[in-house]
């Protein structure tokens, strides 16, 4: 199986807001094509003369393949970018906000994928899969490309941390240190074997409906309404202000801290914030469909902000199709 072109995975933002129309702040859409974010961020810095930290995003987006996101610029005119100087990256829409676009500010990811060279019988089985996963959900690990090429982000996360390093990007150390957040978050999963689907007493809870959480006491109690999706086991994106969880979940993610070098005590470095927080061992695909035709295998649906399109070709395909984003 494999992904011929940029055109065979696309993903397009679906933003938590729309900009207001006013403010000191210009909301920026633009597709993308073999470009990765952090050169669209220089970019739009360079047109506005501003800093590229000034220049806001939700989230990052694949290079090899075809996606739209928003963009925040501040002291820039939406009339002053209808082009943008930078090959395979075009301005679809601008318009004025008050604030700048944070991490995680969008609502998920909808996610057109084609998976070339698929023997029949798998597709088949793939697409029947899907409908399961919509039912009862798919593994929320970070997928490896979160830890970049090599590897070793979550490792210069911890040297970060540990004061070894510092990027003279602050938003760079950032993105190091949510790594090895990942990493944690994956570790303390990879126990799971049921991806949370079954509770535990001293899990912390997640309302999917609310997004509230809460700590499980009564696991029996609480069970058939994880059975109906209503709510789903988290794990930890560790931090200073973490809800955290009892029992035998607690200390499987204190073994997993301290295996990954990490020790919440510690000072933080000058000028990191982390807060943390939970985040759900499952999700549930929205809007799923899937086709099969000519030995490719075509797939659409919705994600949550912050997981990931791999992870659940993964889950349909094997691992062999990890050359998604």
């Amino acid at each position: 199986m494999r992904f011929a072109a940029p055109e065979d995975f696309r993903v397009d933002e679906i933003p938590l807001f729309a900009p207001s129309g006013r403010g000191d702040h210009t909301y920026v859409r633009v597709e993308k094509t073999g470009r990765t974010t952090e050169e669209v961020v220089r970019a739009l810095a360079q047109v506005a003369g501003v800093r590229p930290r000034d220049v806001g995003y939700a989230g990052r987006k694949d290079r090899f393949a075809v996606t739209t996101q928003w963009f925040s610029v501040p002291r820039l005119d939406p009339d002053d970018i209808p082009v943008l100087a930078l090959e395979g990256v075009r301005v679809l829409d601008a318009s004025r906000h008050d604030h700048k676009l944070r991490t995680g500010q969008l609502a998920g990811n909808c996610f057109a994928l084609v998976v070339r060279d698929v023997e029949p019988a798998t597709a088949r089985s793939a697409a029947a899969r899907l409908e399961a996963i919509a039912e009862f959900g798919v593994v929320n690990r970070f997928g490896a490309q979160r830890f970049g090429r090599d590897g070793t982000n979550a490792e210069l996360g911890r040297r970060v941390l540990d004061g070894e390093l510092m990027p003279r990007d602050r938003r760079r150390a950032r993105f190091f240190v949510s790594a090895l957040q990942a990493a944690v978050f994956n570790d303390v999963l990879a126990v799971r074997r049921d991806a949370g689907r079954r509770l535990e007493a001293g899990d912390v809870a997640v309302v999917h409906e609310s997004g509230g959480l809460f700590v499980v006491e009564d696991a029996a109690l609480e069970q058939p309404r994880a059975e109906r999706f209503e709510i789903s086991a988290t794990g930890p994106i560790f931090g200073t202000r973490v809800i955290a969880a009892s029992g035998q979940p607690a200390e499987r993610e204190r073994k997993a801290l301290a295996v990954r070098g990490v020790a919440l005590e510690r000072p933080l470095p000058r000028g990191l914030r982390l807060r943390g927080a939970r985040r759900p061992f499952r999700v549930r695909p929205r809007e799923v469909r899937s086709c099969v035709a000519a030995g490719s295998l075509h797939l659409g649906f919705i994600l949550p902000a912050g997981s990931y399109a791999s992870v659940l070709v993964e889950e349909l395909l094997g691992s062999g199709a990890n050359g998604v984003g």
